[in-house]
């Protein structure tokens, strides 16, 4: 169903197209010719860590087919080869065979050697990877195979290598004190070019071991404000918009939209560590004042899914293994501060806390905002210096599995744990998720232990997200990845 368009005022159209008048003039090599026309895209947030793959900034690189694991998902989550061709495990260790024929972009060869020195820089990162959180990852060549070691027989090892942050990357990347992929990736697409938190520019790798890329490059431009991302698709500034906002997609060509749901949740994190909700009782009594349904309907447009746990309907599965969850007695708030962060750069987030507000409000608590660029909110976020924060999260962006997600954000060692949760129960869980065997029973285990992070109030989920991406009338074959690991492929092109 289609949702009656909303007005723009003229001033901010012409705000937004002035914010991006001229800004998609090539950066790389000369389009056009047969093979088509660069292509031009228009993403949220901007690199936090100079792209640097052992951060967020990773799935940048695996969205533009410019960096590569050594293993990669199926539609159902399956671990496929990439980099490497096959694998077997042995108890701890698992060894890969590295494909053979891949060269670097800058013009060395794939070899174990420099897979083994990509994963070992990537174990030894301080801090890790999320995806590594928890886990002893040791790595080494042997002939042409390298064999991964860990700590404890992990039986996630292959899905733990398809994370982009494990990608791998030539010796020279590596050089500086931090890793710089330019120039040092095996994918079809070079990175050629990084203008701060501007812009960035691609070439179409030639010597590419697989299909050939069949467009000519790729020009990115960083647009945080969501109002002109949109613009850029209505103007035809850019051929592929990424993360346009709910506000924005009724009033755009619905042809040129694409919804999905997402594996992402809009979670409200609650500190278990200092202030108020240090009180279970008081973190039951916010569970009871949230009325998510008028959040979905209200702040995006009917376009997300209310959230019954924090894994939604992106993953069916999820939802046919849980049970109810028993919670703490609620207290009366009694007219208690709380004070909630959350970022600017999700165009919902301030509409959702400021709606949260109300109904915390409502419910007998005091409420303050806090509300910033996630680049300057997320050390504070981290730290536990609100009461409380709202974040959408995506819940297997890592690994295609939701353990290292619960564990990261959960666990009392997790790297992201911003409800500073730290309970027995809780950790139990969490180990036993994530050292069953995959299949139906590590996935009734990881539904456990969604219940007894739900079971602490620790975070409450919201909704779930779907994300609305725009194609130009041009485009052909752009992803549509749920995941958000893939976005223009070797069979992308303009016409």
């Amino acid at each position: 169903m289609r949702l009656p368009a909303r007005f723009v005022p003229l001033t901010a159209v012409t705000a937004a197209s002035a914010l991006l008048t001229g800004c998609f003039a090539s950066t790389g090599a000369e389009e056009t010719g047969s093979e088509g026309k660069r292509i031009r895209i228009a993403m949220m947030l901007p690199p936090r860590s100079g792209l640097s793959p052992l951060s967020d900034d990773a799935f940048k690189l695996s969205r533009w087919s410019t960096a590569e694991t050594l293993v990669k998902l199926n539609a159902e989550g399956d671990a496929r080869p990439a980099l490497a061709t096959d694998w077997k495990q042995s108890g701890k260790t698992w060894t890969f065979t590295i494909r053979d024929g891949v060269t670097f972009h800058d013009g060395t060869e794939l070899t174990a050697e420099a897979v083994a020195r990509s994963l070992t820089e990537a174990a030894s990162a301080a801090p890790k990877p999320r995806i590594l959180d928890g886990v002893e990852l040791t790595a080494k060549a042997d002939g042409d195979a390298v064999t991964v070691t860990t700590g404890t027989e992990d039986p996630l090892v292959p899905h733990r290598l398809s994370s982009p942050q494990l990608s791998i990357l030539a010796a020279k990347a590596y050089e500086g004190k931090t890793v710089n992929p330019v120039g040092a990736g095996t994918g079809p697409f070079e990175l050629t070019k990084v203008n701060g938190t501007a812009s960035a520019a691609l070439d179409r790798y030639d010597d590419y071991w697989g299909r050939k890329a069949k467009a000519p490059g790729i020009d990115v431009r960083f647009v945080p404000d969501g109002t002109a991302r949109a613009a850029s698709l209505r103007t035809g500034e850019a051929d592929i918009v990424e993360a346009i906002p709910v506000s924005q997609a009724a009033v755009l060509d619905q042809d040129l939209i694409t919804e999905v749901p997402m594996p992402r949740t809009n979670t409200l994190y609650l500190n278990t560590e200092n202030g108020l909700f240090k009180d279970a009782s008081l973190r039951a009594a916010a569970r009871e004042a949230i009325d998510a349904e008028s959040i979905v309907k209200g702040v995006y447009e009917g376009r997300a899914d209310v959230a019954e746990g924090l894994l939604g309907p992106a993953l069916p599965w999820a939802a046919e293994l849980r049970s109810p969850v028993k919670h703490a007695k609620a207290a009366d708030p009694d007219g208690r501060t709380v004070t909630i962060g959350t970022f600017t750069d999700r165009a919902e987030l301030p509409e959702v806390a400021a709606t949260l507000q109300q109904q915390l409000q409502k419910a007998g608590f005091k409420v303050k905002l806090d509300v910033r660029e996630y680049a300057n909110i997320e050390s504070d976020a981290l730290a536990g210096e609100f009461d409380a924060f709202i974040l959408s999260r995506a819940t297997v962006l890592d690994s295609g599995d939701p353990a290292a997600y619960l564990y990261s954000d959960f666990a009392s060692t997790g790297s992201f744990n911003l409800s500073q949760l730290a309970d027995k129960t809780v950790d139990t869980a969490l180990v036993k998720a994530s050292d069953t065997a995959a299949g139906d029973a590590r996935r009734q285990a990881v539904i456990d232990a969604e219940a007894a992070v739900l079971s602490t109030d620790a975070a409450v989920p919201m909704l779930h997200e779907r994300v609305i991406q725009g194609d130009a009338a041009g485009v052909v074959d752009a992803a549509h990845d749920p995941r958000e690991r893939e976005l223009v492929t070797a069979d992308t092109y303009v016409k």
